[in-house]
């Protein structure tokens, strides 16, 4: 899965053209931010998480960190990411291309609590040069997340 994955997601929602492709990475909060030109806090950070029984991921904004104590009190285990070589087997994007969109179908999406301080919010689609702007609305009705969570500082 990739980036054909995200847009053909997107096409069935007739929302493929506010998807954007660019020269410069934006694989970082911060390169996402400066690319286009908001706060990094608006980038929808999504991050891959290895349960024991299966993989998730979680959508913060773009400054958040996860909480250790709060995520083994919503997960009941410790926090381990997915390698960055495992990403796109385990969840179907590359690193700095990870969304919560066209996730492989084992993959859990949580969003934190963190991003319902934005009304528009900027997650990847796919690729590491690639965003979509959402309102916090559509970002929910999109990812259609197993559930809310608070695992930020």
């Amino acid at each position: 899965m990739s980036y054909t994955e995200v847009e053909n997601y997107f096409k069935e929602h007739h929302m493929e053209d506010r998807i954007h492709l660019f020269d410069e990475s934006t694989a970082t909060v911060e390169e996402a931010a400066n690319v286009l030109g908001v706060e990094p806090n608006q980038i929808a950070k999504t991050m891959a998480f290895q349960l024991k029984e299966h993989p998730i991921v979680i959508v913060t904004e773009g400054g958040a960190r996860i909480a250790n104590a709060k995520y083994k009190a919503t997960f009941g285990q410790k926090a381990k990411m997915v390698k960055f070589d495992e990403l796109e087997d385990k969840i179907g994007h590359p690193a700095g291309g990870v969304c919560p969109f066209a996730v492989k179908p084992d993959v859990k999406v949580y969003l934190d609590e963190s991003v319902k301080k934005h009304d528009i919010i900027y997650p990847a689609a796919g690729l590491p040069n690639s965003a979509i702007k959402l309102t916090l609305e559509e970002l929910e009705k999109y990812t259609q997340p197993f559930e809310w969570v608070d695992v930020t500082k």
